[in-house]
């Protein structure tokens, strides 16, 4: 078996400038990724590769021990361009450099650290036994529940339910979950068979156990950092 972990890092980021190399808790956050991909790497003789047009972010991924003679392309470090295309390219790149295909890829966002190496582990022992996913994704449990209390607008111009159900609770409606963006795990037939979106028909979820969300506003970096700075989080990075 062979894995490539992938870290994905744009350079340009209008909603929090510089954010994969901001200082969080006095370290850059790509390095919070960096780390527990090196590890994992470690444990599952795995390659870590990283996609980034920018040179600045490239010199910190070295000082923090991910090196890389790839670049993105321009046309993939487009405000428009999907997630899949980028991984797909960096992964072509890196098997032709390694002369071997990869077995699985595992993706982890940068810009959604609060994932520990345990979770990845047991995500992991999930998707490697069903030979039939396509891919597995981490989630957390939703606030909020379309069969309950979510609604939306109707034909008619009403507003009702986003799902059809009679329940009076939300403990009692079916299991709803939240794409927290911080890890995706991949088998190569995902790439092969040309998915194009992390939701397929044959796709698998991890519930994390604790807390987890993306930067994407300066209110999402100033709330982690203070979780952070005032040892909040009831486990460890």
């Amino acid at each position: 078996m062979s894995l490539l972990i992938t870290l994905c890092a744009r350079g340009g980021s209008k909603g929090i400038p510089g954010k994969n190399i901001r200082l969080l808790n006095e370290k850059p956050l790509i390095a919070y990724s960096i780390d527990v991909a090196l590890r994992f790497a470690t444990e599952h003789n795995g390659t870590v590769a990283l996609s980034t047009d920018d040179e600045e972010i490239m010199r910190v991924a070295n000082d923090f021990g991910l090196t890389t003679d790839y670049k993105r392309p321009a046309y993939l470090a487009t405000d428009t361009t999907g997630k899949i295309d980028v991984i797909s390219d960096l992964l072509n790149y890196t098997e032709k450099k390694v002369g071997t295909l990869f077995n699985f890829i595992l993706d982890l966002d940068i810009t959604s650290p609060l994932r520990t190496y345990q979770d990845l582990e047991h995500a992991f022992g999930i998707i490697l036994p069903d030979e039939q996913a396509y891919n597995l994704f981490s989630v957390n449990n939703a606030n909020r529940n379309p069969y309950f209390n979510m609604v939306e607008q109707k034909e008619n111009g009403y507003f009702g339910l986003v799902k059809k159900g009679d329940f009076t609770t939300r403990q009692s409606a079916p299991g709803v979950y939240d794409m927290n963006a911080s890890f995706y795990f991949y088998r190569r037939c995902f790439f092969s068979d040309s998915q194009k979106s992390a939701i397929t028909d044959r796709s698998l979820i991890y519930i994390m156990p604790h807390i987890c969300f993306d930067l994407d506003h300066q209110i999402d970096f100033d709330f982690m950092e203070f979780l952070l700075l005032n040892k909040k989080l009831n486990f460890e990075l």
